[in-house]
This record gives structure tokens, C-alpha cells and sequence, in this order.
């Protein structure tokens, strides 16, 4: 086994002209009130890897420019499509409305197994909260569903760009193996 080079693992990523062409998951994001400018910019960069379809910082969530978010974004804000809304719950009703399915990453007394949500749920918003306090109550009420990360330890929670990255990765696992099997059995 031999580590990749950068050159190696950059020809075989999109550049930022290209990335245009590859189709995003059908997964839209609505971050709301994050207080770190490095969990923003983590967010950001997970957000690329995953590709989402946008991103929407909402509340008091900073958004790019700045040189704290770049820091951990790499180049991402570039790269992800975003837009800040001051209103969460409004914009949330208007995702509703739009036709996705939303989708709070919280604890809540009906929330589910974060690898339960199916081909059906999608496309989706996932909505993820502030740092400290999580989805706001009033948020809360406009989701659809909750989901939950299940924890192993002491701690209820994970730091909030990981619990995004986490949830973000298995709803990409979700959508490509439904996708799949929805395909082989045409």
C-alpha cells in the first residue's frame, strides 16, 4: 500500500469549472444560528464532498467572506451553492412548500435512526442547528422528520459540522444504494 500523491488524488477529483457537470444529491442543507466560523467552513467543506445541492446559512450563522470560514472551507465556498436568509422558519416554510422533505438532525421524542430514511424521502432538506442549543423549537415544527445520530458513550451529542458530516454521508449512502437497486429492477 503506498499513500496517493496529491497530483494522483487531484486527477481524479472535479475542479471547480467542472463540477457543474456532476450531478449533485438531492439534498439541500439549512444551517441555522451556528456561532463557530470553523464549523461553518468545516461545513462548507463537507457540504463539497458530499455535493449538496445548496447550502443555506440562516439566522446569525456568518457567512463568506471570512477568513475564519476559508481556514477550514479550503476553497469550498467556491464551490458549494449558498445564500444566507436572516429567517429560518420562513425559508424552511418555503423549502416545504417547494417540495422538499425537511429534515432535522436533533433529538427529539420522535426522532429516527439516521440510516432508516429511504428513496422516498428524497429530495430533502437537512436542517441542522446551532452549536449549543440544537433546532430551534419554532424550526423544529416545520420538519417533517428527525433524525439521530446513535451514541456510544457518555456524550448525547457530537460537535455540529461532525454530526452534519456523519448524517450528510449516510444520506449519500442512502440515495446511491436506492438509486442503484431502483435502476436494477427496472
Amino acid at each position: 500500500m503506498r499513500k496517493l500523491t496529491f497530483e494522483e488524488i487531484a486527477s481524479k477529483r472535479a475542479t471547480l469549472e467542472s463540477v457543474g457537470g456532476v450531478p449533485p444529491l438531492p439534498v439541500t442543507v439549512l444551517v441555522e444560528s451556528v456561532r463557530s466560523l470553523y464549523n461553518v467552513g468545516s461545513i462548507f467543506r463537507t457540504s463539497d464532498a458530499a455535493r449538496i445541492e445548496k447550502l443555506f446559512l440562516t439566522g446569525y450563522t456568518t457567512y463568506p467572506p471570512r477568513k475564519e470560514i476559508e481556514k477550514t472551507a479550503l476553497g469550498a465556498t467556491a464551490s458549494v451553492p449558498w445564500e444566507h436568509a436572516k429567517d429560518p422558519v420562513a425559508l424552511a416554510s418555503r423549502l416545504k412548500n417547494s417540495g422538499l422533505r425537511l429534515c432535522a438532525l436533533e433529538l427529539t421524542d420522535h426522532s429516527v435512526s439516521y440510516d432508516s430514511l429511504t428513496l422516498a424521502d428524497f429530495p430533502l432538506c437537512l436542517v441542522i442547528g446551532n452549536d449549543l442549543t440544537g433546532v430551534s423549537p419554532k424550526l423544529l415544527q416545520e420538519c417533517d422528520v428527525a433524525i439521530e445520530i446513535p451514541m456510544g458513550g457518555i456524550k448525547h451529542s457530537l460537535n455540529v459540522a461532525v454530526a452534519y458530516g456523519v448524517a450528510v454521508f449516510e444520506l449519500a449512502r442512502i440515495w446511491r444504494a436506492a438509486s442503484a437497486q431502483s435502476k436494477a429492477s427496472v
